[in-house]
C-alpha cells in the first residue's frame, strides 16, 4: 500500500478524495492537513462532514496536521491537494519539494514543465516531470488535473478528435452548485434563477481543451488546431454538470459512426486497469430525455460521462450536437486526482 495524505482535507473536496480514497486498493490515507485552526484535532472534531455518505471510520481518530511540508510523515508518497487556487500557488509548490503533489487547483495548471493531464486524454504529458525537476530544484512533482467543466467535455472529444478533423466547437454548460463549494453560491441567489457568468470557467475551457488535445512533442504541447468557444452557467442543480456541445467537421460524418467511436473510447487507464478507471469512459444514450444529472451523474461511479442526444445539426453543413452530463465533485474533481495518481503509482513510482 502506498501512503498518501490530503491537503485541505476538511472542505468539501478533501471530504470527497477521503471517501473515494476508503478502501481504495493501493492507497492507504495515513496524513490529512488542514488550516492551523484545525491542526492538532482529531478528524472528526476539525470537521463538519457536508456528504450525504457517513465519515469513514479509518480517518474519525486520524490527528489533523498543519498544511506544513515539515508536519508530513516522510513515509507519504502521494499528497492530494484539495485547497482554493490562491493557497494552492504557495502551498502545492511547496509540497513538491519533497513529495508527489497531485492537484486539483488551478493555480499551476498550464505552467511550465506541470502536467495538466487526464489520463484518457494526454497521459504522455507525464513525461514532463524529469524537465519539472530539474527546472523547480524539486525532489518531488506536481501533476494538475483541469478544471471539472474541461474534463468532461474532453473526455467526450477525445474520441472524435482522434477519429475526425474537426473545425470548431461550441460549448454552453449548465454547471452545478457544488462546483462553487459549499458556501460558493447563496441561496436566495440562485432559486428561481440562473447565473450566466462564472469567473474564468469560459477562459479555462477555451484555454485546457485545447492544450489537452494538442500535441506533446520534446516537452512542449502545441494547441488542437480548432476553435473552441464557451459559455458558463450556474443552475440549481446540487451535482452534475451538463453541457450541450455543437461541432462542426470538416466533411459530413454517419451520426452512427460517431456515436459508436464515443461509447467504444478505451485508453490507457483501460489498458492497466486503473481502480478509478471506468471500462468505457464514456457512455452513450439513445433515449431523447437523457443525459440528465440525477439519473446520470453517478455513472460509473461517477467516473463515466454520459452523452446523449447525438444528432445532426440542421443549420450548419458538417455538423452534429450532443449534451453531456458528468459528475463534477468526482470526476471533475477528486476523482481526477486520484486517477492520476494511479497512473503515477502504476508508472513511475
Amino acid at each position: 500500500m502506498v501512503d498518501v495524505g490530503i491537503i485541505g482535507a476538511t472542505g468539501m473536496v478533501g471530504q470527497n478524495f477521503i471517501r473515494l480514497l476508503d478502501q481504495h486498493p493501493d492507497f492507504e490515507i495515513t496524513t490529512l492537513l488542514a488550516s492551523e485552526k484545525s491542526a492538532g484535532k482529531r478528524y472528526e472534531d476539525a470537521t463538519t462532514w457536508l456528504l450525504d455518505s457517513e465519515m469513514p471510520e479509518s480517518v474519525k481518530d486520524i490527528k489533523v496536521v498543519e498544511s506544513n511540508p515539515d508536519k508530513v510523515d516522510k513515509n507519504v508518497e502521494i499528497l492530494f491537494s484539495s485547497i482554493p487556487s490562491d493557497f494552492a500557488a504557495k502551498i502545492d509548490p511547496d509540497f513538491a519539494k519533497e513529495f508527489v503533489v497531485a492537484s486539483n487547483a488551478s493555480a499551476m495548471r498550464m505552467k511550465p514543465h506541470i502536467p495538466l493531464c487526464i489520463p484518457e486524454v494526454n497521459p504522455e504529458t507525464l513525461d514532463m516531470i524529469d524537465d519539472q525537476q530539474k527546472a523547480y530544484d524539486w525532489d518531488g512533482f506536481l501533476v494538475t488535473n483541469p478544471n471539472c467543466s474541461t474534463i468532461a467535455l474532453t473526455l467526450t472529444l477525445k474520441p472524435l478528435v482522434d477519429n475526425f478533423n474537426i473545425n470548431r466547437i461550441y460549448v454552453s454548460t449548465m454547471q452545478a452548485l457544488s462546483g462553487a463549494g459549499y458556501n460558493g453560491v447563496p441561496s436566495m441567489g440562485i432559486l428561481d434563477n440562473v447565473i450566466p457568468y462564472i469567473g474564468q470557467e469560459e477562459e479555462k475551457m477555451e484555454s485546457e481543451s485545447l492544450y489537452l488535445l494538442g500535441d506533446y512533442e520534446n516537452g512542449v504541447v502545441k494547441d488542437a488546431p480548432f476553435n473552441l468557444s464557451a459559455s458558463c452557467h450556474r443552475v440549481a442543480v446540487i451535482n452534475g454538470h451538463t453541457e450541450a456541445v455543437f461541432i462542426e467537421l470538416d466533411k459530413e460524418e454517419d451520426i452512427d459512426d460517431i456515436k459508436s467511436k464515443m461509447a467504444n473510447f478505451q485508453a490507457l487507464p483501460q489498458e492497466l486497469g486503473l481502480p478509478s478507471a471506468p471500462e468505457y469512459p464514456v457512455i452513450v444514450k439513445d433515449e431523447v430525455d437523457r443525459p440528465q444529472p440525477r439519473l446520470d451523474r453517478d455513472a460509473c461511479n461517477g467516473m463515466g460521462v454520459t452523452v446523449g442526444r447525438v444528432r445532426k445539426d440542421q443549420a450548419f453543413p458538417n455538423s452534429f450536437k450532443y449534451v453531456l452530463v458528468g459528475h463534477n465533485t468526482i470526476r471533475g474533481a477528486a476523482g481526477a486526482s486520484i486517477l492520476n495518481a494511479e497512473l503515477i503509482n502504476e508508472r513511475i513510482l
